[in-house]
């Protein structure tokens, strides 16, 4: 009970900010003299801070207290089949230092190497303070060296990806225990966190990048499901088999991938889709047929996920500018309209908030909630 109640007062000050000790009382429920304890114990271990008094009211002046942005640090280190990247954030879950590794696609023999060395620069950044980084969150595909066909790799280098525990491998890179999360469930934690989850409790979280996928929250908790498959989109079939073929995926409508493919079949830059020239000549004309193609694949799939959870909305995000995101969405709205809603309650579509550095930030704030934010399972943990 004490652990979960320092959580939660941790809790109400991460989402409100810097609190008196009766304003916390007031949001958590406990008592004034509950709080001064908790209070005491937390700024003891480090984790909070004091503020100036506020003067000017009737009776003694209230000191605020807030998080203390030393108090805990946590990396986050994501590898795509684009990019890795590392990024450092305290206790507040402000970034502290970034590193990007950019690739065509991941060669284990010289990425991992590469990782090891930029988290011991990292760590040694910290000087000491290195004793504070309580975890590292590590994000990324399930089974990096799958769909080889579409990206056009080799047999051998897909093998490689899908015989690496990567967990073990970077665990062996430091003494800070490691989480693995599925990279866009790491996204999803992301936006749980620090974005929408802030004010929607539940909600079904599509991210569109070199491959679309997605993750699912319920009663503000990231839900993995048995298999860690809960929220995994890209697998989603689009049409009803007939068995004349596999129907297709979502993963083949609405990728980034394809509007890779696009530019690169016209002589243009390839990773223009994932910054401001998607909307820009020569591109702009291409970037419109995917996002229309785009959009009704991802309307069958809210529709598909609204009639399975009862959940109050769906964050869609992505890995490009937040104008290709906006249209990205407004379409998808219209593509809805032609739906059958029958028996459902319509899904609201809300915009995610955090873009390309979802998958990273969520990997590096996985720690961060699992060690402070409130988990009434604690109670079931406690044998």
């Amino acid at each position: 009970m004490r652990q979960f109640n320092e959580r939660v007062v941790l809790q109400a000050i991460r989402l409100n900010g810097s609190c008196p000790k009766a304003e916390l009382a007031r949001l958590t429920g406990l008592t004034a003299q509950t709080i001064g304890l908790i209070t005491s114990r937390l700024e003891e271990d480090g984790l909070l801070i004091r503020h100036e008094p506020l003067r000017g009211r009737i009776g003694q002046p209230s000191v605020p207290m807030a998080l203390n942005p030393d108090g805990a640090f946590s990396l986050g280190i994501k590898i795509g089949r684009r990019s890795a990247d590392l990024l450092l954030v305290d206790f507040t879950g402000a970034v502290r230092r970034r590193e990007t590794l950019p690739y065509a696609f991941p060669d284990a023999q010289t990425l991992l190497p590469a990782i090891k060395q930029h988290m011991a620069a990292i760590q040694d950044g910290l000087g000491a303070l290195a004793l504070r980084l309580i975890g590292i969150g590590l994000a990324a595909p399930f089974n990096l060296g799958g769909w080889h066909k579409m990206l056009g790799l080799p047999p051998a280098v897909s093998h490689e990806w899908n015989h690496i525990d990567l967990c073990a491998q970077v665990q062996s890179f430091t003494d800070a225990p490691v989480s693995f999360a599925r990279d866009t469930s790491a996204a999803c934690v992301a936006e749980l966190v620090a974005g929408r989850g802030r004010d929607l409790k539940s909600f079904l979280y599509l991210f569109v990048d070199t491959f679309v996928g997605g993750g699912l929250v319920i009663n503000s908790h990231l839900h993995n499901g048995v298999h860690g498959n809960a929220g995994a989109v890209a697998s989603l079939p689009l049409q009803v088999s007939t068995g004349k073929g596999m129907p297709e995926q979502l993963i083949a409508h609405a990728s980034l991938w394809e509007l890779e493919q696009s530019f690169r079949e016209r002589g243009l830059d390839p990773t223009a889709a994932y910054d401001e020239r998607a909307l820009e000549a020569p591109y702009a004309e291409m970037t419109s047929v995917w996002i229309s193609s785009a959009a009704l694949a991802l309307a069958q799939c809210v529709v598909s996920g609204t009639a399975f959870l009862d959940i109050d909305a769906v964050v869609i995000d992505g890995s490009f500018s937040r104008a290709m995101l906006t249209r990205l969405i407004d379409h998808t709205e219209a593509a809805l309209s032609h739906y059958d809603w029958e028996g459902l309650w319509p899904a609201t579509l809300v915009e995610g908030s955090i873009g390309s550095d979802a998958r990273a930030l969520g990997g590096a704030l996985l720690p961060l909630h699992e060690n402070f934010a409130p988990d009434r399972d604690i109670f079931l943990k406690a044998s």
